[in-house]
């Protein structure tokens, strides 16, 4: 069985959250879901797991970051094309996303970012194949 990593996350408003992810395409994982936890599906051994506040105190005894003023993490997602990266960005900015930094564009990489309702950075990236395999040397 592959590795497979869950990303833990607090959100606010947890309803609010899931719609948002929704909207850009991402499904939930029933099984390990709950009124205080959604399980999103980012591919077959990455989900984020979106964990109302109270909950995700429950793992930890640190105070919750304020994404809002502070930045905690940022998750960045790979992107087939520089067109997935506009086309999935576009759709979160319309859907309630803020824009987090500018776009980064080097020829071979292109990425952009934005902010969840929960101010969380996503950045999504794309990489020309023959530049990655050209570095890997």
């Amino acid at each position: 069985m592959p590795q497979m990593i869950f990303v833990n996350l607090p959100v606010k408003d947890l309803e609010t959250t899931k719609s948002f992810f929704g909207k850009l395409g991402f499904s939930f994982n029933p099984q390990f879901s709950d009124e205080n936890t959604a399980c999103l599906v980012i591919s077959d051994t990455i989900f984020a797991m979106l964990l109302t506040e109270p909950r995700f105190k429950e793992f930890t005894k640190k105070e919750i970051a304020d994404a809002s003023k502070s930045t905690e993490v940022i998750l960045a997602l790979s992107a087939e094309s520089r067109e997935k990266v506009d086309e999935l960005v576009d759709t979160a900015l319309a859907s309630g996303g803020s824009p987090a930094n500018e776009p980064i564009d080097y020829g071979f990489m292109y990425g952009r970012s934005f902010q969840d309702p929960n101010h969380h950075i996503w950045e999504v990236v794309w990489m020309d194949p023959s530049a990655v395999e050209g570095r890997q040397g």
